[in-house]
């Protein structure tokens, strides 16, 4: 029973996860939010019995991935910042 329930928790997280990161209008939150979607997909993968899996989605998905969204965001701020309309516009 309790298996059961912490498949369905992790089912129920991942569908609310990947909503907030692709609906977020903050985008480093949005950028967060995806880098815990790949590592509870990766946890997800080692329920289901696929650790090689599991492996490359943290590695790849959640950080490599997740540092060069981080990356981006962070530049993209900054020159938004760095505008002369003061950030204003988007």
């Amino acid at each position: 029973m309790t298996q059961i329930t912490f498949d369905a928790i992790l089912a129920l997280l991942l569908v609310w996860l990947g909503w907030r990161a692709v609906g977020d209008t903050d985008h480093m939150r949005a950028v967060i939010n995806f880098i815990v979607l790949g590592l509870i997909m990766a946890l997800t993968w080692l329920r289901l019995g696929a650790p090689d899996v599991a492996l490359a989605e943290a590695a790849v998905g959640s950080g490599l991935t997740g540092a060069l969204l981080l990356i981006a965001v962070r530049r993209w701020v900054e020159e938004k910042s760095d505008s002369p309309e003061g950030g204003m516009e988007e």
